[in-house]
Parts: C-alpha cells; structure tokens; sequence
C-alpha cells in the first residue's frame, strides 16, 4: 500500500502529558506525551515527526501508536545503544544519536498493518496488535537496559487520516 501525504488530510491536535516517576509500580518511569483528541479506531492514520536522541539515552521508548489485542501497543520505536528498533528487533535505523531524523508510520487498521519509514525509507512493514483504540505517544519510557538519564526531542509534528 502506498499513502501519500495528497491523499490524507492533516490534523490539528492536543496533547496531554502523562508522567510516572514511581519505580515498582504497574508501570515503569517516562514522560510522554498523548496526542488527544484523535483516538481511532478504523481507518488509514499516519505519523509524522522529527525526532532527536541525545547520545547516551539508551533503553527507552520514544515513540508509540498504543493500542492492541495482544499488545498494548500496536508499534513501539525504541532506543539501545544508539540504535533505533522496532520494540527490540529489528534494527530500523543505526547511528540515531545527535540527529534529527523523519519518522513516519502509517497504521492501517482494515488492512491490520503498519509502516515505518525512517528518513523516508521503508524500514518495517507487518501485522498490527490488533483492533481496539489507538492513539500515538511521544517522548521517554522506560524499557529494558535504560540509562540513568534518558531524552527525546519532538518536532514539526502532523497526524493524517485517510
């Protein structure tokens, strides 16, 4: 499938910020940010962002489309050691650390898949988690292996629909 950004329409949006700095509860620590106000549940929906990840930030979330069946997440980017994975493999894109990069992913939920694209390359392409009520995230959120500190960038941020 090939989404171009002709054939969506842009979105303005919202955010809420969601933090958890406790350690041993339900959740581990991470500042993210909610994109509200677009919550989905059909259709075709795309991400577009430029992200930075200072060196050093390591065993981190940076970027989620939540929402799934089987998961509670339908794609996870994350970061190890300067490397940028989907959840823990495959590798998308080596080198990540100090430069902003173009991330685009597109979720189409009749299709029950999703797309990365990582400075307009296609770097991952498969199965979705399952329907339910998706929304996208950006920011920190702890995972496996993590540094004392962690950090991500976000700008010039745009959902489309299809």
């Amino acid at each position: 499938m090939s989404v171009t950004a002709s054939s969506m329409e842009f979105i303005d949006f919202g955010c809420t910020i969601q933090t958890s700095l406790t350690d041993g509860g339900t959740t581990r620590p991470r500042t993210e940010f909610r994109i509200t106000g677009y919550d989905y549940t059909s259709g075709v929906w795309q991400f577009e962002g430029y992200g930075y990840v200072p060196s050093g930030t390591t065993g981190v979330a940076i970027m989620q489309v939540f929402g799934g069946k089987t998961l509670s997440t339908t794609l996870q980017f994350r970061v190890y050691n300067g490397s940028l994975t989907y959840y823990t493999s495959p590798v998308l894109e080596e080198n990540i650390y100090d430069r902003w990069f173009r991330a685009n992913v597109i979720h189409d939920v009749g299709a029950a898949t999703v797309m990365a694209y990582i400075d307009g390359v296609l770097k991952y392409q498969g199965p979705d988690h399952g329907n339910d009520t998706h929304y996208f995230k950006i920011g920190v959120y702890t995972q496996h292996n993590e540094s004392h500190y962690m950090e991500s960038r976000w700008k010039d941020i745009k959902i489309l629909r299809k």
